[in-house]
């Protein structure tokens, strides 16, 4: 009977929680699917670094009680059973990001425990901890995937889209790397719920009608977040509703979604040009779910002619499964006590295993 790993994921929008399967040798994806929040549940998410510590606390219950019934609904939709499961790698919700504090720290909700019960299997989780108290960031932690998937082929950059934007260099004879680049999708997402009433932008359809204000960009991108050299990582709500508040007046809502999603491609762009090195920039690989808007891909393109765009599909790793089929292979290589971390991306001293193992017999 085939073991299989699963992985979850919830990422900094907090749209949804997806699950993958996957065969860790050699590495397969066999099936996904995200599932997503309601709206309220997401609010709550979005909002619970504002919490007390009692809400704070029964958030973290209410949501590994969640994970738990969406990975059996999960199960039962594939035809597979927890006896097939051999262990599952747990991210958790990140609430809050903060490796420059005066105590470096990073939270992320979600108790194991219930999936522990609930499978019988081992569940690793807390994966950033482990790297903060290495001195990194505790972020990104997907250049390492992207080295095991990658690392021995011709040099390339991986982007993910997500809430905020990351990249990984990787390829032989390269030293990997990575680090957040800036805007993802949050931005472009509350200003899509906020004056159209849609969860997000499908396809890039609102914001390909309007004109984005290029020499806006430029002048934000001079901000000290963009110019700093790596390691870096940012915290969602650094590039949340303050940020879109204060330094986005505009009033047509579709110039404004196309100015946005210049933001973010403009970001991206600048963070490969300042930063990568011009023998890798000839293939750009995109994951995330700003994989799928058409028009910041296009702008993307547009901002890097050098460099050839596709996305993580084309490699048979589907765009919104990446990072959970990231976490399912983490917590297998934790399992055999194996390396599961590139600490030249988080500026830790050493590379380790990373996260926390939960077990129920």
């Amino acid at each position: 009977m085939t073991n299989y790993v699963l992985g979850l994921m919830s990422g900094t929008s907090a749209d949804g929680l997806t699950v993958s399967a996957i065969v860790p040798e050699p590495f397969q994806i066999v099936c996904f699917k995200n599932y997503p929040y309601p709206k309220k549940f997401q609010q709550k998410l979005l909002t619970a670094y504002q919490l007390t510590a009692p809400t704070l606390s029964e958030l973290h219950y209410e949501i590994g009680a969640l994970y738990a019934k969406m990975v059996k609904r999960f199960l039962k939709e594939h035809g597979l059973s927890a006896a097939q499961v051999a262990a599952v790698g747990m991210h958790g919700q990140t609430v809050y990001h903060g490796p420059l504090d005066k105590t470096p720290n990073t939270l992320q909700l979600g108790e194991p425990s219930f999936l522990a019960a609930a499978l019988s299997c081992p569940v690793v989780s807390d994966f950033r901890a482990m790297d903060i108290a290495q001195g990194g960031q505790g972020a990104p932690l997907i250049p390492f995937f992207d080295e095991y998937l990658w690392g021995q082929g011709v040099p390339k950059i991986l982007v993910n889209i997500g809430g905020i934007s990351n990249l990984s260099v990787v390829g032989k004879h390269v030293k990997t790397f990575g680090f957040d680049c800036g805007p993802g999708n949050t931005l472009l997402d509350l200003a899509c719920q906020h004056y159209f009433h849609k969860p997000f932008d499908k396809n890039g359809a609102f914001a390909a009608k309007g004109t984005p204000d290029t020499k806006w960009v430029v002048q934000l991108l001079k901000q000290p977040f963009f110019k700093q050299k790596p390691p870096k990582s940012v915290d969602k709500n650094v590039f949340g509703a303050s940020y879109l508040n204060r330094y986005f007046k505009i009033k047509n809502p579709y110039d404004l979604l196309a100015t946005l999603t210049y933001f973010t491609a403009a970001g991206i762009a600048q963070a490969v040009t300042d930063f990568v090195p011009a023998p890798a920039r000839q293939e750009i690989i995109i994951s995330g779910g700003g994989g799928y808007n058409q028009t910041l891909l296009r702008m993307l393109s547009g901002l890097l002619p050098e460099s050839w765009l596709t996305t993580s599909a084309s490699y048979g790793i589907p765009a919104q499964a990446k990072e959970s089929a990231a976490f399912a292979l983490f917590a297998w290589l934790n399992l055999e006590r194996k390396i599961n971390h590139c600490a030249r991306a988080t500026g830790a001293r050493k590379n380790t295993i990373l996260g926390k193992v939960t077990l129920c017999k």
